[in-house]
């Protein structure tokens, strides 16, 4: 059975798991109202997408169906 010779450093360990770390997440400015939002989603302040209206501003946007 393989066993390790030497204990891996945690310098050694960090270099490893280098690449494990979580993208940020993209974001863009809305052209309407300029809030910050997700790229391809619906504006969650305005309820603009594509430069039309998709959800009445005001409305809970948690619950909107995709068009």
């Amino acid at each position: 059975m393989a066993v390790p010779k030497r204990k891996t450093s945690p310098s050694r360990r960090g270099m490893r798991r280098s690449h494990e770390a979580l993208p940020r997440e993209a974001h863009a400015e809305c052209p309407n109202c300029g809030e910050l939002k997700r790229p391809h989603h619906v504006c969650s302040h305005c309820g603009f997408y594509d430069g039309r209206e998709v959800v009445p501003a005001g409305d809970a946007l948690k619950g909107a169906v995709r068009a």
